[in-house]
């Protein structure tokens, strides 16, 4: 097997999957717009100067290449210029479906997320199957994610070898960003979590998506989407958890949605039209909390065989390494 291209692979889905092709004996290259990217020091990958926006270099990296993991994505609650968003997410996507398809790569597994599936908001689990438009897309990220699946799709049917998957919320170690997840999880560690909104999310340990990626490019079916989750929880009992593993008290008190959604509002204004810096209270993050985000995994178990890893394991080992890499203030 020749080469195996990752876009992303300095993010924390990217690099989980660069460390899960390693362990295969795979050869891995990276693109990446900073080469001397920390997050990918001490890892033996080639690691290829580019960009989703410059299509030459996707061409050029995809160069004696057979196989494509594109994680690569614009993944921002709030962003001062939405336009950019989408030109990576969007066209950037299409010109290396493009490039890959005039490359004749064997396989390709393109990184969608859950929220570009149907959620009935009440509950109950969203499936691949559950009915979705674009008009319920909450916010740019998902939107733009949303078209960037309808373009993968479009390029499945050109005949690219391409294996759609839905990651719900990863958790772990190397979330370096940190994702709004990883920041929620950092931010009470140092106890600036005083209340929550009623909401829940589906977790999942980072390791296991990136095993459902390798397991996806093995055994998914073409044009086909899977999601890879596993636990439907509660903010409640999320930090509950968090509680036990860290010893910090979890939040009592739970926020009424209405004043919080006018309150990100007027954040978003003053980010948006004044500081230019990304809100507090970002609205996006808040229109989603008013949907539980729940989503069944089952067909990926079933035809992938997705491992699913005890949370409280994806827990503790994020808690572990947001302490040892300086992001929990000492007195905390």
């Amino acid at each position: 097997m020749s080469k195996t291209l990752v876009t992303g692979g300095t993010g924390f889905v990217g690099r989980a999957i660069v460390e899960a092709l390693l362990a295969q004996g795979r050869e891995v290259r990276v693109l990446a717009r900073r080469p001397q990217h920390p997050a990918l020091q001490g890892l033996s990958v080639e690691v290829v100067k580019g960009d989703l926006t410059a299509p030459d270099s996707l061409q050029q990296a995809l160069q004696g290449c057979s196989r494509l993991f594109h994680v690569a994505a614009d993944y921002r609650l709030w962003v001062p210029d939405p336009a950019t968003m989408y030109e990576i997410n969007v066209t950037g996507t299409r010109s290396l479906l493009q490039a890959a398809l005039a490359a004749g790569l064997e396989k390709v597994v393109y990184t969608s997320t859950v929220g570009t599936l149907g959620n009935p908001g009440d509950g109950t689990p969203g499936t691949e199957e559950t009915p979705v438009t674009l008009a319920d897309m909450v916010g740019h990220y998902k939107r733009s994610k949303f078209l960037a699946e309808q373009v993968t799709l479009e390029y499945a049917a050109r005949g690219l070898p391409v294996v759609i998957v839905n990651p719900s919320t990863p958790v772990g170690p190397w979330d370096n960003r940190p994702t709004p997840t990883g920041q929620m999880i950092v931010d009470f560690l140092n106890g600036k979590v005083p209340a929550f909104l009623d909401s829940g999310l589906n977790l999942i340990h980072v390791r296991d998506v990136a095993a459902g990626h390798l397991l996806a490019e093995e055994r998914g079916r073409v044009g086909e989407k899977y999601i890879l989750g596993y636990v439907n929880l509660t903010l409640a009992e999320i930090f509950a958890q968090l509680a036990a593993l860290s010893g910090r008290p979890a939040p009592r008190w739970r926020l009424p949605y209405y004043p919080i959604l006018g309150l990100a509002y007027l954040n978003e204004f003053w980010s948006t039209w004044i500081t230019r810096r990304p809100p507090r209270i970002p609205l996006t993050a808040v229109k989603m909390a008013k949907k539980y985000m729940y989503f069944d995994s089952q067909k990926a178990v079933r035809e992938l065989g997705l491992p699913q890893t005890p949370i409280a394991a994806a827990l503790e080992e994020a808690v572990a390494w947001f302490r040892q890499h300086g992001f929990v203030q000492s007195t905390a």
